[in-house]
């Protein structure tokens, strides 16, 4: 059984989520948008929030509901629903969103051309272009049965790893991330190596972006972007990624001049290429990261964990942020993939200019041992 409002973790999380992750005041107004999350504990959000000065508003929905309107909805009802949810984010500064729900493939037959169509008329309007860039934000997801078993854990088991990952020292982890994030705002070429993995590309004045508990929890990753035709080579990603429904396994992106010119995933490479002929954006990358979370060790098939592992990076598809680590790439898709590169996942390395920056999932030089699991945790 999940934590009731009283258990201490919760009211911990909730207080971190208004004060460290959106820094909230009496001049905010905070959207909580909820997703199949028991009441009480939204409303301890609530209470947190309240209790910073902060205007609130909340926006509680339901995964099965979702899927049966995305089942018979039109493209002139996806844009009723963006310009009001639009309108909604406008007023916002900040925006809570906490996503639970037992079944994770609820979405799984849901038409792909149902799901594009919405990323590009409800995702671009109301996610890409006001809340990322406009708002505080802050996104996770919320213990469930499903998660554990998906984990391989059980309930119980599950509950401590979450709130042990979620609620962890991010200003610890800040200060062991700044000499990584000087480091790459310095370098100008990046090689991945690994199995499966040859990969070369350019960050020079991208620019990056420590994440330290302020948008995603749990956190841990600093994030940049590769300069957008520069990329050349192959990556091979060596965990399984839960899109759009679909569970997307082997996939393999052959790369030339910035462009995914081949795109490989076994049964399912038909609707891989098929996501990433949405736009022309989609086969260009937005976003390249290293995760460095030390309790977070094994692939969940959930993004919000799997692309903070420890000794990971992650290479994404699509929409680039704007600002610091983005490079101008515009898509309705964005689309995070791992490759763990510990010793036990195959090993690999993470190269800066020639020099050798991190290997089988360990920082190798002085300044950034710190981010190591064993100095993190």
């Amino acid at each position: 059984m999940l934590p009731s409002v009283l258990d201490p973790r919760v009211t911990r999380l909730a207080e971190m989520l208004c004060s460290h992750s959106t820094s909230l005041g009496p001049d905010d107004t905070v959207l909580i948008h909820a997703f199949d999350i028991p009441n009480e504990s939204v409303a301890e959000v609530v209470r947190a929030a309240h209790a910073t000065g902060a205007q609130v508003v909340t926006r509680l929905e339901s995964s099965v509901v979702r899927r049966q309107m995305l089942l018979g909805i039109e493209e002139r009802n996806i844009e009723t629903i963006a310009k009001c949810e639009r309108f909604e984010m406008e007023q916002m500064t900040a925006y809570i969103a906490l996503r639970g729900g037992d079944n994770s493939m609820e979405m799984s037959d849901v038409p792909g051309q149902t799901l594009q169509s919405w990323q590009k008329l409800y995702g671009v309007p109301v996610v890409f272009e006001v809340r990322v860039p406009k708002t505080k934000w802050v996104v996770l997801r919320w213990p469930s049965p499903g998660m554990a078993q998906s984990a391989g854990m059980s309930t119980a088991a599950f509950e401590d790893f979450y709130f042990k990952v979620c609620t962890l020292d991010y200003a610890k982890m800040k200060r062991a991330v700044d000499p990584l994030v000087e480091l790459m705002n310095k370098a100008d070429m990046v090689h991945l190596k690994g199995p499966g993995t040859d990969l070369t590309f350019s960050i020079k004045g991208i620019g990056a972006v420590p994440c330290t508990g302020l948008r995603n929890i749990p956190d841990g990753e600093c994030f940049s972007c590769p300069v957008k035709e520069s990329v050349n080579g192959v990556v091979q990603y060596n965990t399984v990624s839960l899109y759009q429904g679909t569970e997307f396994s082997d996939v393999r992106y052959v790369v030339k001049d910035g462009r995914i010119i081949e795109a490989t995933a076994g049964a399912n490479t038909g609707k891989l290429n098929e996501i990433l002929d949405t736009d022309e954006g989609a086969r260009y990358f937005g976003e390249w990261s290293l995760g460095f979370n030390p309790y977070v060790l094994h692939p969940m098939k959930d993004t919000l964990f799997d692309e903070k592992i420890a000794g990971s990076f992650h290479l994404t598809p699509g929409n680039a942020y704007e600002g610091p680590g983005g490079n101008g790439n515009k898509s309705a898709v964005h689309w995070d993939k791992v490759v763990i590169q510990r010793p036990e996942y195959g090993g690999g390395e993470v190269w800066f200019d020639g020099k050798l920056v991190r290997k089988d999932g360990l920082f190798v030089l002085p300044e950034l041992m710190g981010l190591n699991p064993d100095q993190l945790a």
